[in-house]
């Protein structure tokens, strides 16, 4: 009877296991399924938006690369690309003045700034930042450095931001004005003097200035400084690759734009040189792996197989201004593309513009625009500019003109309120993106707006 028993239990948590089994079978191929449809929506998304001049271009940099030259070799420009990177270590005090280094302090104003909750910053919070920002100190440090980390680049010494009215459209979140920009591991820095607090350090790096942490960098004597200006350098043409000490310690990853003093190579890697913190802001020397699929001993020929590498890197980012979130804004986007091509871009869009040979696009109407870029522009090697927004000429498709940029949104305007279209990431588009949407903006329109085209290789 004991085993009677005992069998018919087996038999009813085995009907109960089998069951079981069907059931969780069950619901992994409807997850699978799932997956699948999600996946296959995402694709279609930006079909879905339904935005003209964006949702019918082709998102492939291939489409746009396959009929270049093979061979454009830039060898002119890229002699003077070193030379910009580590040009913040020649000096031995800054140059600027301390009204220059205070404009933030001017264009910033109690009554028109908003904090993290949305509410209006009171004045104690501007004086307590100026308190801070020591600059009675200012260049009295004057000492050379390296970044250990991608840092953030700040207009006030602090990670709170400023934000303009969060009720209007193309304010608020993620546009805070203390986020000046961001500099990669590694990067070459001149530190001016320390905050009150000693938190912060403020310096300049080869493309602009402000607040770091002073636990991000680590200072460099003299015979490192010149050991690393005169190495060969490694440039690296894959995002996010994690780079580790030989301990297996994490440093950082890699972005494009950064750079390595080359130790050694084998058939499959690299040794670079990677410099994080020993204590009190000293440098520690180590030598790092890097395979050979994500850096170059040598700057990259500005040819279709290398743009596809290097545009399909970009095109895998989010809009982020002023690199926030370790993204990209339009000009930063441009800046760090052009990187592995040994082609130095200003950080800003403005300065971008002026850069190679420029020809001016005012006092055109859009047909008399559209035939000048057409007949200049040089795909991949031409800058479209407005105010506030950069673009890369790459060609034409069905006869429509089409750029590469890091796009926030699209403007629109209804009853006089404007609102955006959020696009938020590096696209291929029209000059006419989104004319298709409701209360499109059209004041706003791309193409009305372009002020001058310059062809970075006319130097």
């Amino acid at each position: 009877m004991k085993y009677i028993v005992l069998v018919l239990v087996v038999l009813l948590f085995g009907a109960c296991s089998s069951k079981d089994i069907v059931v969780k079978k069950k619901i992994k191929i409807e997850k699978k399924i799932e997956v699948k449809k999600k996946i296959e929506s995402e694709k279609r998304s930006e079909k879905v938006l339904g935005i003209s001049g964006f949702s019918d271009i082709p998102q492939d940099v291939g489409f746009f690369t396959k009929s270049l030259s093979s061979k454009v070799h830039l060898y002119e420009i890229q002699k003077k690309y070193e030379r910009y990177y580590f040009n913040v270590w020649k000096n031995s005090k800054p140059r600027e003045s301390v009204k220059e280094l205070k404009w933030p302090f001017y264009s910033y104003k109690v009554g028109h700034s908003y904090g993290e909750n949305f509410q209006l910053l009171k004045q104690s919070f501007f004086d307590e930042m100026l308190v801070n920002a020591n600059f009675k100190n200012y260049a009295r440090l004057n000492k050379k450095a390296i970044t250990i980390k991608e840092v953030d680049i700040r207009a006030f010494p602090t990670i709170k931001p400023l934000l303009k009215d969060p009720t209007i459209a193309g304010e608020g979140f993620p546009f805070d004005y203390l986020q000046n920009s961001t500099i990669h591991a590694n990067k070459p820095l001149f530190v001016s003097h320390y905050s009150k607090d000693k938190e912060w350090v403020y310096v300049f790096s080869s493309f602009t200035s402000g607040w770091i942490k002073s636990n991000e960098m680590v200072f460099l004597k003299q015979r490192d400084v010149d050991s690393l200006r005169n190495a060969k350098q490694l440039f690296f043409i894959k995002e996010g690759v994690p780079i580790y000490a030989k301990d297996g310690t994490f440093l950082f990853s890699s972005k494009l734009g950064m750079m390595l003093a080359l130790v050694s190579q084998n058939k499959s890697s690299y040794e670079a040189l990677a410099i994080s913190s020993y204590k009190n802001n000293k440098a520690m020397f180590q030598t790092v792996k890097i395979a050979k699929d994500i850096a170059r001993k040598d700057v990259l020929s500005l040819n279709k197989e290398h743009l596809s590498i290097i545009v399909g890197e970009m095109m895998k980012s989010n809009y982020g201004w002023g690199g926030v979130y370790g993204q990209r804004d339009c000009s930063s986007m441009l800046r760090d593309l052009f990187a592995p091509f040994g082609i130095w871009l200003p950080r800003n869009s403005s300065q971008q513009a002026k850069v190679g040979t420029v020809i001016s696009l005012k006092e055109l109407d859009n047909k008399e625009k559209i035939a000048l870029i057409k007949e200049e522009a040089i795909p991949f090697q031409t800058l479209l500019y407005k105010k506030g927004h950069i673009l890369l000429y790459v060609g034409a498709f069905k006869g429509n003109i089409v750029v590469l940029h890091d796009v926030w949104g699209i403007k629109t305007k209804k009853d006089k309120i404007e609102g955006r279209k959020i696009i938020g990431k590096v696209i291929f588009s029209t000059l006419k993106l989104g004319d298709n949407l409701e209360h499109y903006d059209k004041e706003s329109e791309i193409l009305k707006n372009l002020q001058s085209m310059n062809i970075l290789t006319n130097n």
